[in-house]
């Protein structure tokens, strides 16, 4: 083969590589605006759920945490009850 044709066929093969390489960009900038669009359209469908569904329950979500709240505060003093009526059964 002759010089001058290595480098045609270097420089097609370096064009052809060029080629591809800026279709595969070119695609995936496409499908990267496709999961943006996405990604958009779930974080509106987020905040309308949290702002339609899940902010009027937070104050009965408050007021059952604080309830839970009591009864933990409550359980060392059950638990000692519950020994006591436990020692009883057993004694008898």
């Amino acid at each position: 083969m002759s010089t001058n044709l290595l480098i045609v066929v270097s420089l097609g093969e370096a064009l052809l590589v060029i080629v591809v390489l800026a279709l595969a960009l070119v695609d995936i900038r496409r499908r990267l605006n496709r999961i943006a669009s996405g990604l958009e359209t779930l974080g509106s469908a987020l905040s309308s759920v949290e702002s339609e569904h899940l902010r009027p329950l937070r104050p009965a979500v408050e007021d059952i945490n604080d309830a839970f709240t009591r009864i933990i505060g409550l359980m060392p003093g059950v638990a000692d009850k519950a020994a006591i009526v436990a020692r009883h059964a057993r004694e008898r």
